[in-house]
């Protein structure tokens, strides 16, 4: 399972989120240049309709593939109750032949994109993850090289944490607690949520930006 939450912040803004974010996790960031396939199964891989997605990550000095799944939210009064979402999800490595792979089995290419940005990793409570990204379209297929912003001037916030089913709990505590502190630059909510800007975010980022020189820590 995974516990995730999603947000959108200025790019004037990133800058102050970076320090921030380097101050609360006391980790270097990685930096994130991924290759996002969506693939859809065809009509001949059953009646309900099957999603993965196939991610390439091009900051490895030999580009490394992995898998992904996204599978249903929990549901029921607890689970509209709480601001985390909390959904199912299968990952695993694969070789650089997956694409071809899936080909095989009569997938096809949905859509693709390129996410640009950097991540922190950290322990705080749960093993949570927050990566900042801006997502690129390719104008020609796999032209990964030419890709350009989707929407330019804003950046998509997220913040994730594995959880298991008899510790889930504990990790939507872990998460929301965490996300109060990014509170005055960015609101997350739930994927699907959009609640805009926060109005205080320019005040914050000045400060931050100030506060340090204008440099990351």
């Amino acid at each position: 399972m995974e516990c995730v939450v999603q947000g959108i912040i200025e790019a004037q803004h990133v800058d102050a989120l970076e320090i921030l974010l380097q101050g609360l996790c006391g980790v270097p960031k990685e930096r994130l240049r991924i290759h996002e396939l969506c693939l859809k199964s065809g009509a001949n891989l059953g009646t309900v309709s099957s999603e993965v997605r196939l991610l390439c990550d091009l900051e490895q000095p030999v580009p490394t593939w992995t898998v992904r799944h996204v599978g249903g939210a929990m549901k029921g009064a607890g689970a509209e109750q709480i601001s985390v979402l909390v959904r199912t999800m299968l990952e695993s490595k694969v070789s650089k032949n997956a694409l071809r792979f899936f080909y095989a089995l009569g997938y096809k290419l949905d859509h693709e994109l390129l996410r640009v940005g950097f991540a922190f990793h950290f322990q705080r409570g749960a093993r949570i993850t927050v990566t900042v990204t801006s997502a690129n379209k390719m104008l020609k297929l796999h032209a990964t090289e030419e890709a350009v912003q989707v929407t330019p001037g804003i950046q998509l916030v997220e913040v994730t944490a594995p959880a298991a089913a008899d510790n889930y709990h504990d990790v939507v505590a872990a998460v929301s607690s965490f996300c109060e502190y990014l509170a005055p630059l960015l609101h997350l909510s739930k994927p699907g949520i959009s609640t805009g800007v926060v109005p205080t975010a320019a005040a914050a980022a000045t400060s931050l930006m100030s506060t340090t020189g204008g440099k990351a820590l």
